[in-house]
């Protein structure tokens, strides 16, 4: 009983050795996307700030309209390009919903 106890034992060492190596290995291939996931978190914060600040955002385009009239109207239909462009991918990836 002592040997099979024994050969447990030391098979769950070498399993826990095991995982740890992989641990480290894992780490070693997911730090290139920690910094894209960096990035990709920070542009989803901003988007937050901007829904949650819309006074803000509206003062900045009224500013623009007055100073640069065509430069905002060429803003404008950029922007309508890029939304409808969102909705027709976004439709199409939940089914239409």
């Amino acid at each position: 009983m002592n040997e099979h106890l024994l050969e447990l034992a030391r098979r769950h060492g070498a399993l826990k050795a095991r995982i740890d190596a992989q641990r480290v290995e894992l780490a070693q291939h997911a730090r290139p996307l920690a910094a894209a996931f960096g990035v990709a978190d920070k542009a989803v914060d901003g988007v937050d700030w901007l829904k949650h600040n819309p006074v803000v955002v509206g003062a900045a385009v009224a500013v623009l309209a007055i100073l640069k009239p065509a430069r905002a109207w060429r803003w404008a239909k950029r922007g309508i390009f890029v939304w409808r462009g969102w909705k027709k991918v976004k439709n199409s990836l939940t089914g239409g919903r």
